[in-house]
């Protein structure tokens, strides 16, 4: 159900990027090819990452982009920032364990410093991922890949560039990226492949780099506290591989308030019960004690007092967040986790009694292993 849940949020999102595009005032003011040769390595980021690591990782990048143009407040907020649509094919360097990965993902990217023939940029994107190998027993057998458990998976990819602006028409840019495909523990095994490295391409507009600038929205937001609500649900395979798939349920609550009209931070808590460490826990009967049969649901249960940013680009927010366990399941981990991931506003307003109301897709990771795939509907109240 998970990857599936996952597909649908990346397609809202793609839908919402070329929603915006098509406000431009010409198809072809604006519009960009980008291609890029990225070259790395595959970062071993935990020991149970096994499986031989390649002297030299290489990817081919093409993004379709589009320069917004001021029709949404949120582009000159933005500093009139670029979407696109791209895709990804990468050679880990050992096809014969780690496969290939195709991807496609909805991207947007942000000036942070600009100039009038030097610009500095970053890119963030996530889609989908096909990845031709996988762990796998039976034929073809692959039991030395035990980062990727499944062919389907969410892709994330993050570029920092440096741009110079030949003219209207070419760019060049060089940068550093770092990769990321993983199922959120909707497979076992599931640590992930990271690759970090180096990039370098160009980038054609066939109309104008600076499209023309139309006349919109520009109004200035409160500085609002609101309370926030979200309920989340998430599969995970039973710890081990051909187990079954169960939910996950991690209601939380928290405090936002927002800054300079367009971003917000936030601090609150949560609770998650999972059922795959309840059923790891009663397969292997561990803690069962004689008389105290609420013991093992008791160590199926975490949560995690946590602190968060959320990067506002109309009707998406990033969303990256910070928290520490005040409570962990007998399957323990480190005492800290990290989310990123997203949230798609289905309601944004000043007035009324519920001032948002969006739906969310975020990935939980404990350091760079991946834990699993939350997805959502939350809510803000003044």
């Amino acid at each position: 159900m998970a990857p599936y849940l996952l597909r649908s949020f990346i397609c809202a999102i793609g839908l919402l990027s070329f929603s915006s595009a098509s406000a431009q005032e010409k198809p072809e003011s604006g519009f960009g090819i980008e291609t890029n040769i990225l070259a790395g390595k595959v970062v071993k980021h935990t020991v149970k990452f096994t499986a031989p690591i390649p002297a030299l990782s290489m990817a081919f990048d093409a993004n379709f982009v589009w320069k917004t143009n001021g029709t949404r407040s949120w582009h000159k907020w933005r500093k009139y920032p670029q979407i696109g649509i791209g895709m990804t094919f990468t050679d880990y360097g050992n096809a014969d364990v780690l496969g290939y990965c195709m991807a496609v993902y909805p991207n947007i990217q942000i000036p942070i410093i600009q100039g009038e023939k030097l610009e500095f940029t970053a890119r963030i994107g996530d889609g989908v991922g096909y990845v031709t190998k996988k762990f796998q027993r039976t034929s073809p057998v692959d039991t030395l890949n035990n980062a990727i458990g499944s062919h389907i998976n969410d892709f994330a990819i993050f570029l920092l560039d440096l741009r110079y602006h030949f003219n209207k028409h070419w760019h060049i840019q060089a940068g550093l990226n770092l990769t990321h495909i993983s199922n959120a523990g909707t497979a076992q095994p599931n640590l992930g492949v990271n690759m970090v490295g180096g990039h370098f391409g160009t980038t054609y507009y066939p109309g104008s780099y600076r499209p023309v600038c139309l006349p919109g929205e520009d109004c200035k937001l409160k500085r609002r506290w609101l309370l926030q609500g979200r309920m989340d649900i998430a599969y995970k395979q039973a710890r081990s591989a051909n187990a079954p798939f169960l939910p996950s349920y991690m209601p939380s609550a928290y405090i936002s308030k927002r800054y300079n009209g367009k971003n917000k931070v936030y601090l609150g808590g949560d609770y998650a019960f999972h059922n795959d460490v309840l059923a790891f826990m009663r397969y292997y009967d561990v803690d069962n004690w004689p008389g105290d049969h609420g013991r093992q649901r008791r160590e199926s249960w975490d949560g995690t007092i946590f602190a968060g940013h959320e990067f506002i680009v109309g009707r998406l927010g990033i969303v990256t967040q910070l928290g520490f366990y005040y409570h962990q399941t007998y399957l323990k981990y480190d005492i800290y986790n990290e989310k990123i991931g997203g949230h798609l506003y289905l309601i944004q307003r000043e007035k009324g009694p519920i001032k948002e109301l969006f739906v969310s897709a975020l990935l939980l990771a404990h350091g760079f292993a991946a834990e699993r795939a939350e997805f959502g509907l939350g809510f803000g109240l003044l």
